[in-house]
């Protein structure tokens, strides 16, 4: 064998191949080794008196490290498309009851719920008792539990 020919290592012996096949093989050979070592450990980054600087993580985690350190893999923190339908719909029948109350009561579950008045607030700009907005107010809340049942 020529010592400018190339060879690699197949089943047990040394087989001779062209320049791009060697090429290839060992592109291929050092993507092995990255997926299988080097994603795997940790590596160092040394300053010029030769202490550690920084340390690159692993980007291969285990799984007694994320537990130890409550990680969630798929931390999606946003509300699940069903629960947001759901909410839709529930916002919709409460919208539909509403419209079914005369134009007073309407005005004061917008006044307290909405609009956030105190039943002092809304009683004084009606110019009535506070306990006479509180029982129109029950009175309300049941007619819309009735509605949305």
């Amino acid at each position: 064998m020529d010592v400018d020919k190339k060879r690699i290592w197949l089943r047990g012996q040394f087989v001779e191949v062209t320049d791009e096949v060697y090429r290839a093989y060992m592109q291929g050979d050092r993507k092995i080794r990255y997926f299988e070592n080097d994603l795997k450990t940790e590596r160092f980054v040394l300053g010029k008196e030769g202490q550690v600087v920084q340390i690159i993580p692993s980007r291969e985690d285990s799984l007694d490290r994320l537990m130890d350190e409550n990680a969630q893999q798929f931390s999606d923190r946003r509300e699940s498309v069903e629960s947001v339908v759901f909410r839709k719909m529930e916002t919709d029948r409460l919208h539909t009851a509403l419209s079914m109350l005369t134009p007073e009561e309407q005005a004061l579950i917008q006044a307290l719920f909405f609009e956030e008045k105190t039943e002092r607030q809304y009683a004084d700009e009606l110019g009535v008792y506070r306990n006479a907005v509180h029982v129109r107010k029950m009175k309300v809340l049941k007619k819309l539990k009735k509605i949305l049942e």
